[in-house]
């Protein structure tokens, strides 16, 4: 049948507060409930031949196909930033993503393709005197992204393995030159790649594979690695 737009409602709760004068939180927790949900089918259209185990020729098609059932999915999560020393701040935020379980004779392939669990990590600077330099700042945060199933890209399905990364930035404010200099790198190395064997981190050693940390977020897709950059911002400023 013809595929139908996907319809959800949604309930929220959510709270944010700042304790002590140094700690904020921000949490919050959702319901989703779907009908005519998106997914997919599989279809076979296969020919054999009377007498012969395998098939003289198969093609499998994957359908864009509305779930038969109600879909509900909840979620939760929360983020903390603490500030100390003037200049610091120690962040973190962790989020839980649940699909529930379809109806068992429910043929469709979800595709909710979102990890479980996951949370970053991070400590961070901002105007901080060094030297001459009145306005530096830095950020350094760990990302872990709990494995998962990804299910149709749109052809392939398999495992998407746990992975983690570290991601760096430092900058500074020119006052002469108007100008806010950032130096700064993504997926600076991983520390999973430590725990697994060799045949996981595609024929590296662990030491290796911590500083070559290639993931990918899509099953079938390309592995991703490092992305360093270098920005200079101008500001204008209107003399009086």
């Amino acid at each position: 049948p013809p595929i139908q737009p996907e319809k959800v409602k949604t309930f929220e709760l959510g709270y944010r507060t700042t304790l002590f004068d140094k700690l904020y939180v921000d949490a919050g927790y959702y319901f989703n409930i779907y009908n005519d949900f998106i997914g997919y089918n599989i279809g076979i259209d296969a020919e054999i031949s009377q007498g012969v185990l395998n098939p003289s020729s198969i093609r499998v098609y994957r359908v864009s196909a509305n779930s038969t059932n109600q879909v509900t999915t909840q979620g939760f999560n929360i983020g903390l930033n603490y500030y100390f020393g003037d200049f610091y701040q120690v962040s973190g935020n962790y989020s839980w993503n649940k699909l529930n379980k379809l109806d068992v004779d429910d043929p469709i392939i979800p595709a909710f393709n979102t990890p479980e669990h996951k949370f970053n990590v991070g400590l961070s600077a901002r105007d901080l005197p060094i030297g001459k330099l009145k306005r530096t700042g830095f950020n350094v945060t760990y990302k872990w992204i709990e494995g998962f199933i990804f299910e149709g890209s749109p052809q392939f399905t398999g495992r998407i393995p746990t992975y983690d990364m570290v991601d760096a930035q430092w900058n500074c404010n020119i006052e002469k030159l108007n100008t806010v200099l950032k130096i700064g790198a993504t997926n600076i190395f991983g520390i999973t790649p430590l725990f697994r064997s060799k045949e996981e981190n595609n024929g590296r050693s662990g030491l290796e594979a911590m500083f070559n940390n290639n993931q990918f977020q899509t099953y079938g897709g390309p592995r991703i690695g490092r992305l360093a950059y270098v920005s200079l911002v101008y500001n204008f400023e209107k003399k009086d």
